[in-house]
């Protein structure tokens, strides 16, 4: 859909992200007005992990967008050297929820969220890329046939896309509650939920198919997480988690009983008659020791005091 560069802003002397947009909204009005709208949308989020959007613009047949430069490395570029740890996933986890959260809230539905939209910063994660994000419930183009792509479709990443978006029925927040699975089951599995050697077995995997349980990826993770990304994972909307912001206080609440988790402490063996008979005796014995080892001290000393007396 377009390429991103590293750019000067002249005005106000800053360091931004240009995103120089081409294909269809060049030449279609329509789609143009709709990009503009959206982009206007996107403009009024305010979050802490959300890559913002300063201006858009049009030069000549080319739209652009300047936003936030964010440094770090994406998602996609950290999963290469394996997952994450099940701690660090759920932080990260909480902090996208929290994203979708605030886009929902306004009526955005991102459509494309995947690693590769999402910035590893030193604070956290930033959910980046809003430029297929939609602000009404209409139909997505389907993939059928294995005759187009997941991007020439334009409705986002076939990997991480819902079954309604697969079938082009109608999107809404719950789609990005299945695309937010996907994720976070690459997060803490290392491997996608949904993949495959082409366009119909990836679809066909999304439609009929639920991915290995996470325990059966990551021995260490907990019941708990793997019930939530089953859950984000449904088939049917109705089933998944409804919210993005329940979904971030359950990952949240995962966290919080994960790291209160009470460390095994060594174990008492209580003692018999005799044991605690013979552990006295060696008390009384161990102070008896101690009177007599002050009483010879203290001889001692006064002997050391007493003049000697020549005969």
């Amino acid at each position: 859909m377009g390429r991103v560069y590293r750019a000067r802003d002249t005005r106000l002397g800053r360091t931004v992200a240009l995103k120089v947009v081409a294909g269809a909204g060049a030449v279609d009005r329509q789609a143009r007005d709709r990009f503009i709208l959206e982009a206007q949308a996107i403009a009024s989020l305010n979050d802490p992990h959300i890559c913002a959007l300063h201006d858009i613009g049009r030069e000549g047949t080319i739209d652009y967008l300047v936003m936030e430069y964010v440094e770090g490395e994406t998602l996609a570029s950290r999963l290469q050297r394996g997952p994450l740890p099940v701690a660090t996933a759920l932080e990260y986890g909480a902090q996208l929820a929290d994203a979708l959260a605030r886009a929902h809230r306004q009526g955005i539905v991102h459509r494309d969220l995947k690693p590769g939209n999402v910035m590893v910063t030193k604070s956290g994660v930033k959910l980046l890329d809003f430029g297929l994000a939609r602000l009404t419930q209409e139909p997505t183009a389907a993939v059928t046939g294995g005759t187009r792509s997941a991007a020439s479709t334009g409705a986002g990443t076939l990997p991480y896309m819902a079954p309604e978006q697969v079938q082009g029925r109608t999107i809404d927040a719950r789609t990005d509650v299945f695309a937010f699975g996907c994720v976070l089951y690459e997060m803490v599995g290392g491997v996608r939920a949904f993949d495959g050697e082409d366009t119909e077995t990836v679809a066909a995997a999304i439609l009929e198919r639920d991915p290995p349980p996470l325990p059966s990826r990551q021995p260490l993770v907990p019941p708990s997480l793997d019930r939530i990304v089953s859950r984000c994972l449904a088939k049917d909307p109705e089933e998944r988690w409804q919210t993005a912001a329940d979904l971030a206080a359950e990952l949240r609440w995962v966290s919080g009983a994960a790291s209160a988790r009470p460390q095994p402490q060594p174990s008492r063996i209580p003692l018999d008659g005799d044991s605690r008979r013979w552990r006295r005796r060696a008390i009384v014995a161990a102070a008896l020791f101690v009177v007599a080892a002050g009483a010879i001290l203290l001889m001692a000393a006064l002997r050391s005091r007493v003049p000697s007396v020549p005969l």
